[in-house]
């Protein structure tokens, strides 16, 4: 309670303060903007004032100069006086005393003022007085946490029955960092979070967005989640496939080399389940997506004994024989699932092997189950997967 209280009052304090920045910020925009209009109307409407008040000056300038000139005329000797005189006469004809500039209107002369609206204050009070609240509990919380090889399943719930959720919110963090970032935007209350370094905790954190709502709610109480399962990878090296950084992703390349890719090592455990996501290319009929208990070069696709496998056309194969049962075609984006347990351990069996597994295999909600008898005792098997033409990529989780 502590911590969370300590870290609202940081949140608040700094979203506080940011808002007064961004105010004060705004306000001073606007009031240079108001004054920038003032300077403008000032300076268009003085121009043809000034211009008509220089026109005005440079009148009576005029006539006075010339009112002193026919002074002169009058009080000098009579040579000068009609000299003087003829001057003057000849100067008064040719400036136009009684004429003046037009000047503009008492209504077409501008008077500026501010007009300043008060209810601003009380708008901005009433929306102020309203912003933020506090939650004491939020609508969702962290629920399970299921550990994959280099991933983690995590699963959440809405604890409150009178919020009405549209979208959820996954973040995460390495326990040593200090952000968290966004790992999921969605509808679903599950999420499987690849990339997950094992033996490694991470905290995770979930919010939920209200129907028809914009805002998001409180984070849910951090958790902490992490993963003893070494992450599935491919076996680097074999020619036709070209394998992602962290070897979870084979393409399918332009090569005409085929064979089959495995995993690195037997990773995959029954009682866990192995997921392969692809984007399809043109398929064959000699296509694979499998386990198998050993890898066995020279094979170009894992329809042969020892493994159990699905063809991109959604055959599924069980020691190289082909089943009744069909799972439908393998199609981009769309995830096959592979489930096994050990139902029998112990005396060979009339089948002629001492060791069953039970096998769920599921495609585009589809699942076939049947019982593999095995020879011998396995419990991690292999991985792997053929394809004859390129294009093909799997991710292996």
């Amino acid at each position: 309670i502590r911590e969370s209280a300590a870290l609202t009052r940081d949140v608040l304090e700094q979203h506080f303060n940011d808002l007064k920045g961004t105010l004060k910020k705004l306000l001073d925009e606007r009031l240079m903007s108001l004054l920038q209009e003032v300077d403008t109307i000032e300076q268009e409407s003085i121009k043809p004032l000034d211009e008509c008040q220089k026109l005005i000056e440079h009148g009576v300038s005029t006539a006075d100069d010339l009112l002193r000139e026919g002074e002169s005329a009058i009080c000098g000797d009579v040579e000068q006086h009609n000299e003087k005189l003829c001057s003057f006469t000849k100067k008064a004809l040719h400036i136009q005393l009684d004429s003046l500039p037009e000047v503009p209107s008492l209504v077409d002369v501008p008077c500026l003022s501010a007009q300043l609206d008060d209810c601003l204050l009380t708008i901005l009070r009433n929306q102020i007085f309203r912003h933020g609240t506090v939650a004491s509990r939020p609508p969702v919380q962290l629920e399970e946490f299921i550990e994959k090889p280099g991933a983690i399943l995590v699963r959440w719930c809405k604890v409150d029955d009178d919020f009405v959720p549209q979208d959820y919110r996954l973040q995460y963090r390495k326990s040593t960092a200090s952000h968290f970032e966004d790992v999921y935007v969605g509808s679903e209350t599950e999420f499987i979070v690849l990339h997950i370094d094992p033996n490694v905790d991470y905290q995770f954190r979930v919010c939920a967005r209200g129907d028809g709502r914009q805002e998001w709610s409180p984070w849910s109480v951090p958790q902490i989640g992490c993963t003893t399962l070494v992450p599935h990878e491919w076996t680097a090296g074999l020619e036709g496939y070209s394998l992602s950084s962290r070897r979870n992703i084979a393409l399918r390349n332009d090569s005409q080399s085929c064979g089959v890719l495995y995993s690195k090592a037997p990773t995959y455990f029954c009682g866990q389940t192995l997921t392969f996501r692809q984007t399809v290319g043109q398929p064959d009929r000699r296509d694979s997506l499998g386990v198998c208990v050993e890898q066995q070069n020279g094979y170009d696709s894992l329809q042969r004994d020892k493994a159990v496998c699905i063809s991109t056309n959604g055959a599924v194969f069980v020691n190289g024989k082909e089943m009744t049962n069909q799972l439908p075609a393998v199609t981009s984006g769309s995830t096959v699932t592979f489930d096994m347990e050990v139902v029998q351990l112990g005396p060979p069996s009339t089948e002629g092997g001492n060791f069953k597994l039970r096998v769920t295999i599921s495609s585009n909600n589809r699942e076939v189950v049947f019982d593999w008898v095995l020879d011998q005792c396995c419990v991690s098997l292999y991985f792997g997967c053929s394809f004859s033409y390129p294009g093909w990529k799997v991710l292996v989780f």
